[in-house]
């Protein structure tokens, strides 16, 4: 038997060592995109996010959440849509029960265009997200303001008790 050059070597070790077992992933990967999109289609649960710092009163409400505009009002800050607007301390400080920088917001939130018609009554909509802990006349006052920049209706976002 001849001597075999380091080339032909390297050859015979890669075909002893080749299994022949090729995976296509392609397929592998189109299977777990479309199931991924069919479970998170697929769960019928709203959950609105709070943020951390606001505490939510509990209630014994079973209606869900629905798609709004979201006010948030924590211990120092009025947020709409997650944008700070305001503190709270600015908000309690004003003379009446207007606070301008929620009403500008609120204003442009209510400018926007509803792409569909049967999402036009939940347009003028807005959710309330207050920490347990304010005071009445701050919640008043976000109400009013909400009232003034025509959201006809207002809703209280709340935990929900467990029922014993």
């Amino acid at each position: 038997m001849a001597a075999l050059t380091p080339l032909q070597k390297r050859a015979e070790r890669k075909a002893r060592n080749h299994t022949g077992l090729d995976m296509n992933l392609v397929s592998l990967i189109d299977i777990f995109t479309i199931l991924i999109f069919f479970l998170m289609s697929s769960t019928g649960v709203e959950v609105l996010s709070t943020a951390r710092a606001v505490k939510l009163p509990e209630s014994t409400s079973d209606k869900t959440p629905h798609e709004t505009v979201i006010v948030t009002v924590s211990g120092a800050d009025i947020l709409v849509g997650g944008r700070k607007v305001a503190t709270v301390a600015e908000a309690l400080g004003v003379e009446g029960d207007l606070i301008a920088p929620l009403k500008a917001e609120l204003d442009l939130q209510a400018g926007k265009e509803v792409l569909r018609k049967e999402n036009e009554a939940q347009s003028k909509t807005v959710t309330i997200m207050g920490d347990k802990d304010i005071p009445y006349r701050l919640l008043r006052k976000v109400m009013y303001t909400a009232a003034r920049a025509n959201f006809s209706d207002v809703s209280f976002a709340v935990t929900q008790k467990v029922k014993a």
